[in-house]
């Protein structure tokens, strides 16, 4: 039987009403939760997030401040204006659009922002605390995954999660959020990335498994457990001169072969993606909730 597909469009939705309703009781307090997003160049990957970012913010009612820095930009340009977003008592949170030019250095620059509006979640401190679950911003993407998986009515705690990629963004805060305690956690986890000997033989014995690498179409059927829950982070652009821009999204996962073992998957496009904005939207309002104290 061909597995559930888990509708991230869908769950981003709800989420985003939620998140619409406390901008609203913020604002009766007279608290306007605002993000500051920077934008350094002209990258049209880059720029396309950001367009959906602050359209998201004016759909969910949060206040949106869109900062253009010049490509040819020294560092200290940048951080400046982090400086100056820092210390805007009306901002609540501030996002750097990555990936920045080569001679920006992507580290010091995230750790330039506040803590407390580190909406992105990579601060060190905010990576400490997610670490030791003590209440934090976290990183959006990862943080949205088990969202998606509970809402969708799959229930997670005490289940064998494996993941396969140990990125800063996703992989290693993944790994964090799904060892805390909680409904939507409470998870055995086992981390796999490219030093992992036979990976295939981890990833079978995943209940969920989460793909996090940026190779299309790596996770095949023969490496997932019959009825496993299956996560796709994965965006890829491959050429398909069939398709009108000449290219097209496939994820890291065999979507078609996988499919068919698994007893949940998510799709590529349409599946993790809509919950890294949709939680950009429920970080904004936390922080704001958190720098006033509530």
């Amino acid at each position: 039987m061909p597995a559930k597909i888990i509708d991230g469009k869908a769950v981003a939705l709800e989420i985003r009403e939620e998140v619409k309703l406390q901008v609203g009781e913020l604002r009766q307090r007279k608290i306007s939760p605002c993000l500051a997003v920077i934008l350094v160049g002209a990258n049209p990957a880059s720029k396309s997030y950001i367009r959906s970012k602050i359209r998201a913010c004016a759909e969910t009612g949060i206040k949106s401040i869109k900062i253009d820095v010049a490509s040819d930009a020294n560092e200290q340009d940048l951080l400046d204006e982090i400086d100056k977003l820092n210390r805007d008592t009306h901002v609540h949170g501030i996002l750097v659009q990555l990936p920045l030019p080569h001679h920006m250095n992507e580290e010091r620059v995230t750790q330039r922002i506040d803590p407390a509006k580190d909406v992105d979640g990579f601060h060190p401190e905010n990576v400490g605390k997610l670490s030791v679950g003590i209440d934090c911003l976290a990183p959006c993407t990862p943080s949205g995954i088990p969202e998606l998986i509970t809402r969708s009515g799959i229930s997670m705690s005490g289940k064998h999660a494996v993941i396969v990629g140990r990125s800063n963004i996703v992989g290693k805060p993944m790994m964090n959020i799904l060892m805390q305690k909680g409904e939507k956690a409470n998870c055995t986890v086992t981390c796999c990335h490219s030093g992992t000997d036979h990976l295939a033989n981890h990833t079978r014995q995943a209940d969920i498994l989460i793909a996090a690498i940026g190779v299309p179409k790596f996770v095949t059927s023969g490496m997932v457990k019959d009825g496993a829950t299956v996560i796709d982070v994965g965006i890829n652009r491959v050429d398909d001169l069939e398709h009108s821009l000449g290219y097209r999204l496939v994820g890291d996962v065999d979507f078609d072969d996988v499919k068919e073992v698994a007893g949940a998957i998510t799709p590529v496009p349409g599946g993790v993606g809509p919950m890294t904005v949709a939680m950009l939207m429920k970080n904004t309002v936390q922080a704001a909730r958190m720098i006033h104290h509530l």
